[in-house]
């Protein structure tokens, strides 16, 4: 039978060897794991895209937002994320273009050629009653589409038409 010795002399064993143990637990969480990286659960750019999509055609400026600004942290240098995020913001009920030009203009520096970008963009500058700043878009875009026929070219040159035959009847 142990006397009182051998079980201080034991439980002195037993609480150091759990204070070693603990101590190794806490540096193998610092320490990088050998192991790859498990990729956060979620929508990615791509899937964020698509949800802004659904969100644009129902006209659910907040979700589309949302999901865009989300996937804009993740990929900022995504020309498409931009411009849709322009178009959301000039498309909301109480428009912001200053934000529509930013992400606008930002599309255009990662992608000079984004035939949308242009599109939006002018009708955004008609919005803001710059006719001759949208119509340098026009030029752009049929230089990008090589034709006048490609449907940014189209649904821009409406869209100067109609601003300019508003403008002649004021």
């Amino acid at each position: 039978m142990p006397n009182r010795f051998h079980l201080r002399r034991l439980a002195g064993f037993v609480l150091a060897a759990c204070a070693v143990g603990s101590t190794a637990f806490v540096r193998a969480a610092d320490t990088p794991s050998e192991t790859p990286s498990v990729k956060p659960t979620g929508p990615g750019v791509k899937e964020r895209l698509s949800i802004a999509r659904s969100a644009i055609d129902a006209k659910d400026w907040n979700k589309a937002l949302s999901e865009l600004n989300l996937a804009a942290k993740e990929d900022p240098r995504n020309a498409d994320v931009q411009n849709l995020l322009g178009y959301s913001y000039r498309k909301r009920s109480n428009p912001d273009l200053a934000k529509a030009f930013e992400h606008y203009k930002e599309a255009l520096r990662l992608n000079p050629n984004h035939k949308g970008a242009h599109e939006y963009i002018g009708e955004a500058y008609l919005m803001d009653k710059k006719p001759a700043e949208a119509q340098k878009h026009l030029v752009q875009l049929e230089a990008i589409c090589g034709n006048k026929t490609c449907e940014e070219y189209a649904d821009l040159a409406k869209s100067i038409a109609e601003y300019n035959a508003r403008a002649a009847t004021k």
